[in-house]
């Protein structure tokens, strides 16, 4: 262990930080607090000795991206996410793509009290499509950003049905040329919707819990992207990222992550975890 990097180790008393504290349990896979006597965990992974990145026998440095390590993550949000999908509610491309335009620098529920009355108003492309952008920004105006995201739906509405005929394209390419529709969302649409493993949908929750797993040390989404894209087996890139995009919103939140709860734990080893057993790297973070 590097000198002058000590762990943080759990307390005697088992009072160690986050442990006390009870938090509300949500779909999927609610979690118990410790008051119960129960596991806190609501599945068994082990926490044993921690996954070890493979190395040579002349001790090469530390892979946190090793093929081992990466499965084991993988094996364990499997377990605590397994059913899991796009949190924005939807019934069709179309509306999953104006759901997904609207969340940006907003909440997928904020969003989510947005759209049934929307989709009510306007039941169809082609009702987008007749509208004018300022006439859009009263029913979208709670989630932010109002005025742009109004441009971008109504001209994504408008493309769509110049172009396409009035369905949402089902391709990468075509996609990129609607109005407000960059490589995140693409992803999302076609990911969810049309079933296609395209990309890894880089969000806020992506970018931190990526980058304390050490699977990336890159800021820039786009590549975050390609570092997460080689390590992880494409027919999952869409699952693991809502996998993460709930991980991040319910256990490995943005500050003070619950760490005495979370399964990735003993093979997590970021410098501002709030607990740990395992040693701290000062630039996983």
């Amino acid at each position: 262990m590097p000198r002058g990097i000590t762990p943080r180790q759990p307390a005697k008393t088992g009072r160690h930080e986050g442990k006390r504290k009870a938090f509300p349990s949500a779909k999927p896979g609610a979690l118990r607090t410790p008051r119960t006597g129960k596991s806190a965990r609501p599945h068994t992974v082990s926490a044993a000795t921690p996954v070890r990145a493979s190395a040579d026998k002349r001790g090469k440095a530390y892979n946190p991206k090793a093929p081992d390590r990466v499965e084991e993550i993988l094996k364990r949000l499997d377990t605590l996410y397994p059913d899991v999908t796009c949190a924005l509610h939807h019934k069709s491309a179309w509306e999953l793509l104006v759901a997904t335009i609207l969340s940006a620098q907003s909440t997928d529920v904020r969003v989510n009290m947005v759209t049934p009355e929307l989709f009510r108003k306007y039941p169809t492309v082609q009702d987008f499509a007749a509208l004018t952008p300022e006439q859009l920004q009263p029913d979208v105006r709670s989630t932010g950003f109002f005025r742009n995201k109004s441009k971008s739906v109504v001209g994504a509405a408008r493309k769509i049905m110049s172009d396409f005929g009035g369905e949402v394209p089902g391709q990468m390419d075509p996609l990129l040329t609607l109005p407000g529709v960059a490589r995140k969302t693409a992803n999302v649409v076609l990911g969810t919707w049309f079933k296609q493993n395209e990309g890894v949908v880089v969000d806020t929750h992506v970018h931190r819990v990526s980058r304390r797993l050490e699977l990336t040390c890159n800021d820039d989404p786009k590549k975050i992207e390609q570092d997460l894209m080689p390590i992880i087996a494409r027919e999952k890139w869409t699952l693991f990222s809502h996998q993460i995009i709930w991980h991040g919103r319910r256990l490995c939140i943005a500050r003070r992550p619950r760490c005495a709860y979370c399964p990735l734990e003993n093979i997590c080893h970021a410098a501002d975890k709030t607990w740990s057993t395992v040693e701290i790297h000062k630039n996983a973070k």
